[in-house]
């Protein structure tokens, strides 16, 4: 984290309570899309550089699910929620009310129920951000990319001109009985929302 940036400890706070606030919409939105109940937390939320990002999913070469979105009006940016590909199966078994082990692939529609759950949750961040903050924040239509983590890190950042060290990362769980999945939403650009 860069020091002259000016994010303290209590910037840090303010954007794990809107997370936690939009973990809380999104769980409803969930609920009410699938018709049963998966609860959701937020553990952890920081400043990461680009190394520390890659190293948090599992490397350059790990092979992540991503769902991809910009964000314009008042706050340009660009969010990625990340799953690593066991993550991405698990995932797609809760949603679907699936055995655990059940899917062993991704296909066309694991892949539309991991977009839907990306768009839900990013929708539900993006709204609790704009709640707080007074911001007019317009989320793109989100994109689906699955490859390693560094093709996806590269074809969404880089390309979309963002080459910052400072990505702010919440770590997303989902439980349901005793099993828990691992995601984290990216957000590039967060500076101008402290």
């Amino acid at each position: 984290m860069t020091a002259n940036r000016g994010i303290t400890d209590t910037h840090l706070d303010v954007l794990k309570e809107i997370g936690n606030i939009g973990i809380g919409n999104a769980a409803t939105a969930l609920a009410t899309m699938i018709n049963k109940r998966i609860d959701m937390a937020v553990p952890q939320s920081k400043f990461l550089s680009l190394d520390e990002v890659m190293s948090l999913v599992g490397g350059l070469e790990e092979v992540v699910a991503c769902v991809n979105l910009r964000l314009e009006g008042d706050v340009p940016g660009q969010i990625l929620f990340l799953f690593n590909l066991e993550s991405t199966l698990k995932l797609i078994d809760m949603l679907m009310g699936l055995e655990n082990g059940t899917t062993t692939e991704l296909d066309e529609m694991g892949e539309s129920v991991v977009k839907e759950i990306g768009n839900v949750l990013t929708g539900s961040f993006v709204s609790a951000i704009g709640t707080m903050t007074g911001l007019n924040l317009i989320p793109t239509v989100p994109m689906f990319a699955t490859d390693m983590l560094g093709a996806v890190l590269s074809a969404s950042l880089v390309a979309g001109g963002y080459v910052q060290e400072n990505i702010l990362m919440i770590e997303t769980l989902f439980f349901e009985n005793n099993e828990e999945i691992k995601g984290h939403f990216f957000l590039i650009e967060p500076f101008a929302i402290l």
